[in-house]
Formats: structure tokens, sequence, C-alpha cells
């Protein structure tokens, strides 16, 4: 009996030594992971969230098991966290660029159509008479959309230049979908048919 207690202890012993030895490279794992998670959390909350939530739940899972006592599974779970930041920042960088993109193409065209509706609603405004297609009601809502669509693209512009990327694509989308109503509003009126031109009677010869 006694030498089954002893052989009992000594296990034990045995154990609480495998755990301690265990609890130092857990512990420094767990810290690179940290470390690791909190350099792409931020943006990647923003641009890769569903990435970003499995990687903070591997950190979170990795440290309960450490905080019972289980190093051997808080340190394998803990050394497979920086690989997984990684994923995560590469998958930041995949959607910044894409966005990126989209931003270029909606600054490099914009511009110059909402300046076109601004042409149109000035020399529209200038006119004593408004042409065909055209009434005050319709004048007044250009005017209102011309506004809003110029305050919108001032606002995009800001984010864009804030970093804010996913902001200044929503607002640039906004103003695109805006920008082309209003110029289907501001589209001159189709010009009336022009009426079949009268057959012109033959001149009778001169006679000589």
């Amino acid at each position: 009996m006694k030498n089954a207690l002893k052989i009992t202890a000594a296990a034990l012993c045995c154990l609480a030594l495998v755990a301690c030895s265990q609890k130092g490279p857990a512990e420094a794992a767990l810290k690179t992971a940290e470390t690791s998670m909190n350099e792409v959390q931020a943006d990647g909350a923003k641009y890769a969230a569903e990435q970003t939530r499995g990687l903070t739940a591997s950190y979170t899972a990795a440290q309960e098991a450490f905080n019972k006592g289980d190093y051997k599974a808080a340190m394998e779970l803990a050394q497979g966290i920086p690989a997984k930041a990684k994923d995560v920042a590469a998958a930041v960088a995949a959607k910044k660029d894409g966005l990126t993109k989209t931003w270029t193409s909606l600054a490099s065209a914009l511009p110059a159509q909402i300046e076109q509706i601004k042409t149109k609603v000035d020399a529209l405004s200038a006119m004593k008479k408004l042409p065909k297609g055209m009434d005050a009601a319709k004048l007044d809502a250009a005017k209102t959309a011309l506004a809003d669509i110029t305050k919108t693209w001032g606002d995009a512009t800001e984010a864009f230049k804030s970093g804010n990327l996913i902001d200044a694509v929503a607002k640039g989308n906004a103003v695109k979908a805006k920008t082309a109503d209003a110029t289907a509003t501001l589209a001159p009126a189709a010009a009336p048919a022009a009426a079949p031109a009268a057959a012109r009677k033959a001149k009778p010869a001169k006679k000589y």
C-alpha cells in the first residue's frame, strides 16, 4: 500500500514537473500570439471581419487552456495564431487593394460628370424660358440633387484622405448613382420630329 502511494506521489510529482516545464513555453507562445493578433486586429475588424473573429476565438481558446493549466493545449493553439494573423493581413491587403482600385475609377470619372451637371444647371437657371422637357420643378429638383451630390462627393473625398476606404467607396458609389439620375433629368428634351419636307415642284424648263 505504501509502495502504491509512493508510486502515485512520484507520478504526480512528475506530472507537476512536466506541467511546470510546459508553462514557460506556453506563456511565451501566448505572448507572441497576442502580439501578432494585435498587429492586425484593428484593420482586420474593418476589412476581414470573419477571419479576424476566427483569429480572436483561437487566442481566447489558447488563453482559457492556459488558465486551466493545460499548457500543452495552450501552446499548440497559440503557436498556430501567428499564421492565422498573416492570413488576416493578406485578406486585409487584398480588400484594401480592391477598394483603392474602385475609388480610383470613381475619382477619375465623377468630378467631370459633376461639373457637367453644374454647367447644365447654371445654363438652365440663366434662361428666361426653359426648353421643352424642362420645367421649374425639374430644375429645382436638379439644383437640390446637385447640392447633395457635391456634398456627398466632398464627404467621400475626405473619407478617402483619412484612410476610411469603405466609407469613401460607399459614398462614391452613392454619388455615381445620383449623378446618373441627375444627368438623365437634365438630358436635352428629344428634338421634335422634323416635318417631312414638301416636295419641290420642278421648275419647267425654259424654252428657247
